[in-house]
């Protein structure tokens, strides 16, 4: 059955894309893709008609579901019966809404998987946001990962144009191999387009009444604008937002354009998105996804913001999964990454994660300053009672642990959070 729907799901897909002929982007990468996504989608929509992938829609059921329009329905036979129904409708009848451009994240998993999702569509844009050790358990090594996703970059059609983070050094050099144009971006950076000056704005009072987010200058060509960028607190979402910008600006948008679109910028949930908790605290939720430079990239954050008697730091991580080999190293090195810094608790969840407790101490963290827990619900219950008026509260880890039920249980509204949520879906409340 399952063989027959993916087969199907190409099938039509590969019709639709041949007769609409949608300028389609493609985003792959370690780290960053969905963010990467819905930036993009953000900042085409102020001019162009576009579709992006649905949450996580970056397989080989969810990038032929997303150019067909519509969502997975799951085990149903009938339902899936209704979907290719609705795929014949857009062949055979000429849909006059059909997305001008496509905005496609393209996961891998394994070796292979970039081949079978190229053989469905090919970009005219290629974003590549990274490589690191995310999903390094199936695939050996970094050079292997390097390997899969740059056959997105290599698979453009004629005239595309490849679009890399310069900050990343295990993909800086790609642009050698290929043959398509490259446009590249960073921070400060010999990049072709380059977020200078970045600096971020912590809020003091209440978050639905005052600005924060990050400020800084879009430089490209020798043009410069500023830019302001609301809720977005960390370097991963101005990444997200200069890989937005390199694919506009490849599209003939002109740079003082970009800052217009960006105004209703927002994180998609669980990526470092601050919001009301319990006490009059405040959450960085940080649950839908980790890795060691994701981790880095957040207590980056923290670390930046001032501390003072009446504000303590927690740091709550679980384990980082898919890591192979790489796991002990990995969450030891966050573990190092927070003995250099103010925290007042770790609190920490799952087997893996001991590893970072023990990177911690090794790096001269307290002992007693570290908490240990299996189960998720001890772990909330536990974070409830030690938080404090004004305190702030890291909480991240891969996807598999679940944490955003650690979120849930100190937020100030959960009674809204299926809106502000990863993951509150009746499948994933199963």
């Amino acid at each position: 059955m399952k063989k027959i729907v993916v087969k199907l799901l190409a099938f039509f897909a590969r019709r639709i894309i041949k007769k609409y002929n949608p300028m389609v982007i493609g985003v792959t990468g370690s780290v960053g893709k969905t963010s990467s996504k819905a930036a993009i989608d953000l900042v085409l929509s102020c001019k162009k008609r576009v579709r992006s992938s649905f949450s996580n829609y970056n397989n080989e059921f969810g990038l032929p579901l997303t150019i067909i329009g519509l969502k997975s329905p799951g085990k149903n036979f009938f339902a899936w019966l209704n979907v290719f129904w609705q795929a014949k409708k857009i062949l055979f009848f000429r849909d006059q809404n059909y997305p001008e451009v496509l905005v496609l994240e393209m996961g891998v998993d394994r070796v292979g998987d970039m081949d079978y999702l190229l053989s469905i569509v090919k970009p005219d844009r290629a974003v590549l946001t990274n490589v690191s050790h995310s999903h390094i358990e199936y695939f050996g090594g970094l050079e292997q990962i390097k390997k899969e996703k740059v056959k997105l970059l290599k698979g453009l059609r004629k005239g595309g144009v490849a679009i890399i983070n310069f900050d990343n050094d295990y993909i800086k050099d790609v642009k050698n191999d290929l043959k398509n144009p490259v446009l590249s971006y960073g921070i400060n950076s010999q990049a072709d387009i380059i977020a200078k000056d970045v600096n971020f704005v912590f809020p003091e009072g209440d978050l639905d009444e005052v600005f924060y987010g990050a400020i800084f200058k879009l430089e490209y060509k020798g043009s410069i604008v500023p830019v302001s960028l609301p809720r977005a607190i960390s370097l991963p979402a101005v990444y997200s937002l200069l890989s937005a910008f390199s694919v506009a600006v490849s599209m003939g948008f002109h740079l003082i354009d970009l800052t217009d679109c960006v105004k209703e910028f927002k994180n998609p949930k669980g990526r470092m998105n601050l919001l009301k908790g319990i006490k009059n605290t405040v959450i960085i939720d940080d649950t839908y996804n980790s890795s060691p430079e994701s981790s880095k990239f957040a207590l980056d954050f923290l670390k930046r913001v001032k501390k003072d008697k009446n504000r303590k730091k927690f740091v709550v991580l679980g384990d980082m999964l898919e890591l192979g080999h790489y796991s002990e190293e990995g969450h030891s090195l966050v573990g190092k990454k927070i003995s250099d810094m103010d925290i007042d608790e770790l609190i920490l969840i799952g087997e893996k994660a001991r590893d970072i407790g023990r990177g911690a101490i090794e790096g001269g963290f307290k002992k007693e300053k570290v908490f240990y827990f299996m189960d998720v619900s001890e772990a909330g219950l536990f974070v409830q009672n030690r938080i404090s008026k004004g305190d702030i509260i890291l909480i991240k880890a891969s996807q598999g642990m679940r944490l955003e039920r650690v979120v849930k249980e100190i937020m100030a509204e959960p009674n809204k959070a299926e809106e502000l949520l990863v993951r509150q879906s009746s499948e994933w409340k199963k």
